[in-house]
């Protein structure tokens, strides 16, 4: 390696945005380390770069790591991520998603690394009061996950006022689709996420897709959001790797495309890409779910030069439907991932 190299210490980077990140990062030129305790992650999803399997609750272990690896930049996607989960057990999401931030912080501070990168979501402006939501919307989560990370993001300023930490909160809309090359994909246990669930739908005719809601103030009745290609999220991450190497300060930053899909559209889009019909079956919305979730672009465009490219609907779910299908014909030939 290169003495000129620069490394990123990437946490959670065997889940599925993570993942992603480390092919992006790679092919331009970072050395990339990831850390991840495989709770939620998977270790055949780690192709680029080297592996340390550590918890972010483990302070002595992050630490020692990066201490050891002395990275210039860190990217941290290390999270519990699910809205329901976190309502039955804010135990468990205050404690990894807020302790383990700060202890990465803390571990960031003593390696005296000051560029990070992080995961952040639009689950932290709760229910919409305008629309499209820009980064000056009132941030109210309504929900546990979104609550540890709007800390995170208040730890991240408060970071950047007293020890010079600088950071890009990214806050990510719906992430969809997967590695056009077909190197990684979406892969969640369990699986909530609607487009694999539709896709699930189109692979087994035995298998009924629920749809939250059909009585929302929308087009058609169901929940609009604003779905994002993974590969736009990860190319947005490297800008702000290269936004933060050349000086820029600690800020906030949605990432979406500007545009709403319904529930039923992606249904009826997975259809049409699969050619196959999807069982479906309508029940009542998820309690505190908004109609209608769609971010303004702007500041990406204009702080990053951040354009997506692979979002377009069709694109994102063929992309989605390959890799679900090769992945799906992995675990039945191993029993496992």
């Amino acid at each position: 390696m290169s003495s000129d190299k620069k490394t990123v210490f990437v946490t959670g980077g065997a889940g599925y945005v993570g993942s992603h990140c480390c092919k992006v990062f790679s092919r331009s030129g970072w050395n990339v380390v990831v850390y991840d305790n495989l709770s939620r992650g998977w270790r055949d999803l780690v192709k680029w770069g080297t592996l340390i399997e550590g918890d972010i609750l483990d302070r002595e272990m992050l630490f020692s790591s990066l201490e050891e690896v002395k990275p210039d930049a860190v990217a941290h996607f290390a999270a519990l991520a699910y809205v329901g989960e976190s309502i039955d057990r804010p135990d468990i999401y205050y404690r990894n998603n807020v302790e383990g931030s700060i202890n990465l912080l803390d571990a960031m501070k003593a390696a005296e690394v000051d560029e990070v990168v992080f995961s952040s979501t639009c689950a932290t402006y709760g229910n919409p009061e305008y629309l499209p939501l820009d980064e000056k919307h009132p941030q109210n989560p309504i929900n546990p996950y979104g609550k540890s990370k709007l800390m995170i993001e208040h730890a991240l300023k408060d970071y950047s006022e007293a020890f010079g930490v600088r950071s890009v909160s990214l806050r990510y809309f719906n992430a969809a689709g997967a590695d056009p090359d077909g190197e990684t994909g979406e892969r969640h246990e369990p699986e909530t996420h609607l487009i694999p669930l539709a896709l699930r739908g189109a692979g087994d005719p035995n298998y009924t897709l629920k749809i939250l809601g059909d009585d929302y103030e929308t087009r058609d009745g169901s929940a609009i959001r604003d779905y994002i290609h993974v590969m736009d999220l990860a190319e947005a991450h490297l800008l702000a790797l290269d936004y933060l190497k050349h000086g820029g300060g600690t800020t906030q930053i949605n990432l979406g495309t500007g545009l709403g899909t319904s529930v039923i559209e992606i249904r009826d889009s997975v259809q049409r890409i699969t050619g196959k019909l999807i069982n479906t079956k309508f029940a009542p919305r998820r309690p505190g779910d908004p109609a209608n979730l769609v971010a303004a672009p702007n500041t990406a465009q204009k702080l990053l030069g951040w354009e997506p490219k692979y979002s377009n609907l069709d694109r994102l779910i063929g992309d989605a439907w390959r890799w679900y299908q090769a992945d799906t014909e992995l675990c039945k030939q191993t029993g496992e991932h």
